[in-house]
C-alpha cells in the first residue's frame, strides 16, 4: 500500500460495526502522524459524512476540500484505529488549517 498520509481522505471498510458506529465502505479522514502510520499496520481515522448535521463543532466540522464529490463534514465523535488493510485509495486532502481545527475539536471532546 501507498504512504497514507496525515490529512488524507481515503476509502475505508468500516465493517463490521456494533451500535451507532458507521459502517460500510466510507470515506474517513486520516489524523494520525505519517510515521505512525507507516510503523505501526493501523492508522487513526475519522469517519465523514455527506448528510448535513445538526451537531456544530466540535462534534462535526464541514470540510471545505473542493477535491470532494459532495459537501462533507468530518464526524470528530467518531474516531477509530484502522487496520492499515481495511484502508483504500485516496480521495484526496484537506488542507493544514482544517486538521488543526480537526485535532481542536478532538481535543475539546476528550481533554478534561
Amino acid at each position: 500500500m501507498a504512504n497514507i498520509l496525515r490529512g488524507e481522505i481515503r476509502w475505508a471498510d468500516l465493517n463490521p460495526v456494533r451500535g451507532h458506529e458507521q459502517a460500510g465502505v466510507r470515506p474517513v479522514l486520516i489524523v494520525s502522524h505519517n510515521v505512525f502510520n507507516a510503523r505501526s499496520g493501523t492508522v487513526i481515522a475519522i469517519d465523514l459524512t455527506s448528510q448535513p448535521q445538526r451537531a456544530g463543532f466540535p462534534l462535526t466540522l464541514k470540510l471545505k476540500s473542493t477535491q470532494l464529490p459532495k459537501s462533507s463534514w468530518v464526524k470528530i465523535s467518531q474516531i477509530r484505529t484502522l487496520s492499515v488493510d481495511r484502508v483504500g485509495k485516496s480521495i484526496g486532502t484537506i488542507s493544514p488549517e482544517e486538521i488543526i481545527q480537526v485535532i481542536e475539536g478532538l481535543n475539546e471532546i476528550i481533554a478534561t
